[in-house]
């Protein structure tokens, strides 16, 4: 987002200058549940029931703070996350890794293919595409991927997991051909719901929520829907039964999977879809999606 966008939207909706100065770190000082409540509010303008959460992003808040496992360290850090995926769904699902670096330093820009995709391993929205060396920008490379390295995730929506990783960059094959991002979103081991993007990064960008039939349904962020229907992809069951695979020990989590050329491959495990503050267009569907998270919540605990 530019800084003239950002800057109509907090003349729009003030309170949206919280998520600023929170990614900033003008709030580290705050404890995570009070800060949360506070940023909760700057982006969704109603007040976080942790005591009692109902709707999909209260629970995810209370995941936040309360559902704290080790290997959720491993999930949200790019480069380890490849040997769990390995051993769990098969190394054929991993986008082919060319190299990792500890810092933009180290990246020999002459040695990497002519089409390639770079990662910070330790954030998340942090992607560089090249799809012609010939005609990118190395140096604007350099200064995001700098400022990427520069900056802890969890210190905007507190979401623990991003805390302690070590920031490192991967490079990736660039996978040729049409491509659409399809992600699963999975309730206590059972994919209920795909979210398909298209046209991400432009003025024609759409979401849509299909169930696992392939019906589209009524459900819908702030955004616009495509007009016409997707089409079903060729390895649907395929994916569903890797999105099972992959969540079965969670109470929540989002699997994002990849149709190239026939072949699924992965994209990543999200433990808190939007960091807890997606815009749903009406209220029923962000209460829908809560009702499907079961919290093992007891009084002690908050």
């Amino acid at each position: 987002m530019s800084k003239i966008n950002t800057l109509f939207m907090i003349i729009k909706k003030p309170r949206k200058i919280i998520k600023l100065l929170g990614d900033k770190r003008f709030f580290d000082w705050i404890p995570d549940k009070q800060y949360l409540k506070l940023v909760y509010w700057g982006e969704t303008g109603k007040k976080l029931n942790i005591k009692a959460p109902n709707t999909f992003n209260e629970k995810l808040q209370w995941l936040k703070l309360y559902d704290r496992k080790s290997e959720y360290n491993i999930y949200v850090n790019k480069h380890a996350v490849r040997s769990f995926i390995a051993e769990t769904i098969g190394e054929k699902y991993l986008i082919p890794l060319i190299d990792v670096y500890n810092s933009v330093e180290e990246i020999d820009w002459d040695v990497l293919p002519n089409k390639f995709v770079l990662k910070c391993t330790h954030g998340s929205g942090s992607n560089i595409i090249c799809s012609d060396k010939d005609k990118f920008e190395i140096e604007e490379a350099k200064k995001k991927l700098k400022k990427w390295m520069n900056k802890n995730w969890y210190w905007f929506g507190r979401e623990w997991p991003y805390k302690n990783i070590k920031p490192r960059i991967i490079s990736e094959k660039y996978l040729q051909g049409n491509i659409t991002d399809y992600k699963f979103m999975c309730f206590h081991g059972e994919p209920k719901l795909i979210q398909i993007h298209r046209n991400r990064g432009s003025k024609d960008r759409t979401l849509d929520f299909y169930d696992i039939d392939w019906n589209k349904t009524e459900i819908r962020r702030k955004m616009p829907t495509a007009k016409e229907l997707i089409p079903k992809p060729d390895n649907l069951e395929e994916m569903l039964e890797v999105a099972r695979k992959l969540s079965k020990n969670e109470v929540h989590c989002r699997i994002d999977l990849y149709e190239v050329k026939g072949k699924v491959y992965f994209g990543e495990k999200t433990l808190y879809t939007a960091s807890g503050f997606s815009e749903f267009a009406k209220e029923k569907y962000d209460e829908l999606l809560g009702s499907w998270i079961k919290l093992p919540i007891d009084s002690d605990t908050v």
